[in-house]
């Protein structure tokens, strides 16, 4: 799919990965919605913007806040030909340790953030008989490690909602794409590690942000069903599916770094 004049909401996009895939798009001829809670932040990504691009102040976490957003996108535009559902964010800690209040707001932000906004355009799309869908999950969602617990469990929940909904849109001409990347070397750490010790522990194996903002961007244009992060990782998953005990006693020492 070219790109050119295409408008794309990116969520999340006022730092990270998601900064850097709308700055991306917006390089090959895109329409970029920015879209995040902070005004500050997604006004200083604009500035680097290529074409044209929208500032939207939105929270994903908020019902009202999703739906008045994407009702002045609509306004704006007249359509959305792709949504990526890119925010989120994560903190580590024991299971025993995690309030649980920071289990239901992970889950509100990181999985229902995603529904909410694919909600907002679903119907539209349908009706178009095409868009895109990318969501940001990670390779968290298919191997779990110790402290991560409430994470984890948010990006299987995108995992299998994906799963789910590429099934139910095939008809209409619409994909529904999967990222899973590893540590990611971003500001996602400043909170869900802030003592640095687990990035200490990962540093060497931390992928630059602008490889996986080139592969959300590749799945925009080509629609592919899921892109794993690095390849190891994604090989790594494979093992845990076909043996997932042999692989919890292999992995138990190399992935629990947290």
């Amino acid at each position: 799919m070219s790109l050119n004049n295409k408008v794309i909401v990116v969520t999340g996009a006022s730092s990270g990965i998601g900064a850097l895939a709308a700055q991306m798009l917006s390089e090959q001829g895109a329409t970029v919605v920015l879209a995040a809670r902070s005004a500050d932040k997604l006004k200083a990504v604009n500035s680097g913007m290529m074409g044209p691009s929208m500032i939207l102040e939105l929270d994903v976490g908020n019902d009202d806040s999703v739906e008045q957003g994407f009702k002045t996108v609509y306004a704006e535009f007249g359509r959305v030909d792709c949504l990526v559902n890119n925010a989120g964010y994560g903190k580590f800690a024991y299971f025993d340790e995690m309030p649980l209040q920071e289990f239901d707001d992970m889950m509100n932000v990181n999985y229902m953030g995603m529904v909410r906004c694919t909600k907002a355009v679903l119907p539209h799309m349908k009706e178009a008989r095409s868009g895109r869908i990318v969501n940001i999950a990670s390779i968290a969602g298919k191997i779990g490690t110790s402290k991560s617990t409430s994470y984890t469990a948010t990006k299987h929940a995108v995992l299998g909602f994906s799963s789910a909904l590429r099934q139910e849109v095939r008809e209409y001409g619409i994909t529904v794409s999967t990222i899973n990347p590893g540590p990611i070397d971003t500001p996602f750490f400043n909170l869900a590690d802030p003592d640095g010790h687990y990035v200490a522990n990962v540093k060497w194996f931390m992928m630059k942000p602008e490889r996986v903002a080139k592969a959300m961007v590749s799945a925009v244009r080509t629609g592919t069903a899921e892109i794993n992060l690095p390849r190891i990782a994604g090989a790594g998953a494979k093992l845990y599916q076909l043996f997932p005990r042999l692989a919890d006693l292999v992995s138990y020492r190399m992935l629990n770094k947290k």
